[in-house]
């Protein structure tokens, strides 16, 4: 074990080399994830029609809300186990993955289980509407019964990247999505079952997943898994949900977000030419396409936290801001190409996901497009934002993490979309966006600022005293 630690890879190898090793696999997992739910709104789309596709955007805040639990408790454990192997804690790595484990398991279940039996005040608070409500319905009842199988999955798919094996946390991903993308046209059309068809392909996918992903417990790399590690601990259940705080209040925001939004939409929209059912279904495909490209900037997060956590707690600073720099450039093509794409191409990125033989198709698109537009007109600095929130979680500095993902979501979306709304309609809405992502943008700039001038400080004094640290 000694030998495996005092050569641990992320304190020596070059950083671009790094990064690409294990951000990589994980922009193709979080990418192949996020297509196959593009994939499904695709087919609801073209099987189902566009009520299909609004109920998926009223069950979408029961996603995030797992989301939000499964990336608390997985980027938790991850970095909590990064920074442990940092300062050669193995025993302690062991106990925050044991006790991780059955963090997924309780949480989980426990989801479902709450799910399932408040399901009809849930989609009503969700802003389902009386044609969208069944559909809603069928969907979220068979895929609630995957969400144990979700936080599982990702949960030791952070784990498995943070344990040095990216390749496997990405095959983690990847199975899902294939499975769920050859289902979903067999379930949906051949089938004819709906909605309940895409909803089966998506659990079936989870929970070969799932399976595939509690594997790795036998494949560790860096600690030897006990049985007595593998308990519930108060005190360490606490660490780890702070440790997750930032990556979980985000989801939990985004959840808010969506509740919000999908009121707004419906009752504003009923008072424009689109009426209700138009803006709900429409601002579903736009966040659906967008969650594309958040899930690259996701992956290159989640690629740089182990580098990041290990050498912050090794103290080579350069190392960690050299990481930041390179995830931040990565970033920003991404997402000047997106924004491109998005800017330019709307309508034909849309004419994916609905039919040309609708009787409203004209209005869809009218809306869609100006929404498309104005929604995502800040979409490099967003992706800023979320790199730098996930960087101070990364750190072990949860709390500055947390109050930089809720900026955008809770403090400034929100209040935007209520207020604009009500003097802009429709408009205000649309607008809402790309104001509250300039503001958190500047917020996030100023919190880094400090933290690299910290950094630099502490630097210095290592330098003048001629202080080493093992790596």
């Amino acid at each position: 074990m000694n030998e495996v630690r005092e050569k641990n890879p992320l304190g020596y190898e070059r950083i671009p080399m790094l990064l690409c090793k294990f951000a990589l696999p994980s922009v193709i997992a979080m990418l192949v994830s996020s297509l196959y739910n593009v994939v499904d709104q695709i087919f609801i789309g073209k099987g189902v029609g566009p009520l299909g596709n609004a109920a998926t955007g009223v069950a979408f805040p029961l996603t995030t809300i797992c989301m939000a639990i499964t990336l608390a408790i997985g980027i938790g454990t991850a970095s909590r186990y990064s920074l442990y192997l940092g300062k050669h804690e193995e025993e302690n790595a062991a106990k925050t993955v044991g006790c991780g484990l059955c963090m997924m398991f309780v949480f989980g279940i426990l989801l479902t289980v709450v799910t399932e039996l408040f399901l009809h005040p849930m989609l009503m608070a969700f802003g389902a509407t009386k044609y969208v409500y069944p559909y809603a319905y069928d969907y979220t009842k068979i895929t609630a019964l995957g969400m144990p199988f979700i936080v599982v999955m990702n949960g030791m798919s952070n784990l498995a990247r943070a344990d040095g094996s990216p390749q496997y946390s990405m095959t983690t991903m990847i199975i899902g999505a294939v499975i769920n993308t050859v289902l979903d046209p067999i379930f949906i059309f051949k089938f004819d079952w709906g909605v309940s068809g895409a909803a089966w392909a998506t659990v079936i996918g989870q929970v070969v997943s799932g399976i595939f992903a509690l594997m790795y417990l036998k494949k560790l790399k860096r600690i030897t898994l006990r049985r007595e590690h593998i308990r519930l601990s108060l005190s360490q259940m606490l660490t780890t949900l702070t440790m997750g705080m930032s990556n979980g209040l985000t989801q939990i925001a985004l959840t808010l977000v969506q509740i919000v939004m999908n009121r707004s939409l419906t009752k504003y929209g009923e008072l424009s030419p689109y009426g209700s059912d138009i803006p709900l279904a429409a601002s579903t495909i736009v966040m659906k396409v967008n969650s594309i490209v958040l899930a690259i900037i996701i992956g290159i997060l989640q690629g740089m936290q182990p580098i990041v956590g290990f050498n912050y707690s090794a103290r080579q600073y350069e190392r960690v801001k050299g990481v930041y720099r390179l995830a931040i450039k990565c970033e920003l093509v991404i997402t000047i190409i997106a924004f491109a794409v998005f800017q330019i191409f709307p309508k034909q990125v849309l004419s994916l996901f609905d039919s040309s033989d609708k009787q409203e198709t004209a209005l869809y698109f009218d809306f869609a497009v100006k929404f498309m537009r104005t929604f995502l007109l800040m979409l490099p600095l967003t992706g800023i934002q979320m790199i730098s929130s996930n960087f101070f979680a990364a750190i072990g500095k949860p709390v500055k993490g947390a109050v930089l993902s809720l900026t955008r979501q809770v403090l400034f979306l929100i209040p935007l979309v209520l207020t604009l709304a009500y003097f802009f309609g429709l408009n205000g809405i649309m607008a809402a966006a790309p104001i509250s992502d300039l503001i958190a943008f500047i917020v996030v700039m100023v919190f880094i600022k400090r933290e690299t001038e910290q950094m630099d400080k502490v630097t210095r004094i290592l330098a003048e005293y001629k202080i080493k640290l093992p790596v």
